[in-house]
């Protein structure tokens, strides 16, 4: 398991800056979000991506040593307003044909989120008409869609995207796991139960880990920082991971640049104990 890091957490930059900042920081591979993370071309709407466009920004990563594990796909994918639904359905599904030629397997997603929450038997209906169309197009090109839960999205929980991959049965959909995202503060006394839950659902479907940190705060929020600073259960998370997918990508995400070196110091420290 080869600790990377979202790429956007350098900040946009010009793709051939970025890559070897990467590389400097001691990391192998990242989660690439294009709109994100460079910014030296325009990848806000559809029909900007080509062969020759995708092949040198994964030319420049390789070049310094560095591959693109996931391509990160941050966009709302049941949104209520159709044409922006739309518009959303069609970037993923032009990642998704490119994905190979950035170097990519994957291009992973959460599902996305309405304001309170108020979500319906018609908004899980779209979601999976949208993953269905979305593995269609995954199923031509050989790569896999990941999908994230994340608490307070539609699918928040483990039990739900199981639920998911249960009505949406293709093999080019996997699990992008990240406990983290999963705890709140309610259930985090309870996290080594959430985590082994995730896992006992979820575990041989993940193709790809995130690496964050949570801690109460004395408000009774649940508080994110980068791994090593909260009090998450790493080494059951870790075992776990060892345990059900040895070697998967761990992409460490809410480091700031100068506390990059000590997280993933301590996720690898952890990793040669379990």
């Amino acid at each position: 398991m080869s600790v990377g890091v979202l790429a956007h957490l350098f900040g946009s930059l010009p793709y051939r800056e970025l890559a070897p900042k990467v590389a400097e920081s001691g990391f192998s591979h990242v989660q690439l979000a294009l709109w994100k993370a460079i910014s030296d071309v325009d990848f806000s709407k559809p029909g900007s991506i080509s062969p020759g466009l995708a092949n040198a920004v994964g030319e420049q990563f390789d070049k310094h040593g560095v591959s693109i594990s996931v391509l990160g796909c941050y966009v709302h994918l049941f949104d209520r307003n159709e044409e922006l639904r739309r518009n959303n359905v069609n970037r993923f599904k032009e990642l998704l044909r490119y994905a190979k030629f950035f170097g990519a397997p994957m291009v992973a997603a959460e599902t996305g989120w309405n304001e309170g929450g108020d979500y319906t038997d018609r908004d899980w209906s779209v979601m999976k008409a949208t993953l269905e169309e979305l593995v269609e197009e995954a199923e031509k090109w050989g790569v896999f869609v990941g999908l994230e839960a994340a608490n307070g999205h539609l699918i928040g929980t483990a039990p739900e995207l199981a639920r998911m991959l249960a009505e949406v049965p293709s093999s080019n959909i996997g699990v992008v796991i990240d406990p983290g995202n999963l705890l709140t503060a309610d259930n985090f006394a309870r996290q080594n139960e959430i985590i082994e839950q995730a896992f006992e659902l979820l575990g041989e479907r993940i193709i790809a880990a995130h690496a964050k940190d949570r801690f109460l705060l004395e408000s009774g929020e649940l508080a994110t920082v980068t791994a090593g600073l909260g009090a998450m259960n790493y080494e059951l998370y870790m075992k776990l991971l060892n345990q059900y997918k040895p070697h998967v990508h761990i992409i460490m995400e809410e480091a700031k640049e100068h506390q990059m070196a000590q997280s993933k110091a301590y996720i690898d420290g952890i990793r040669g104990r379990v």
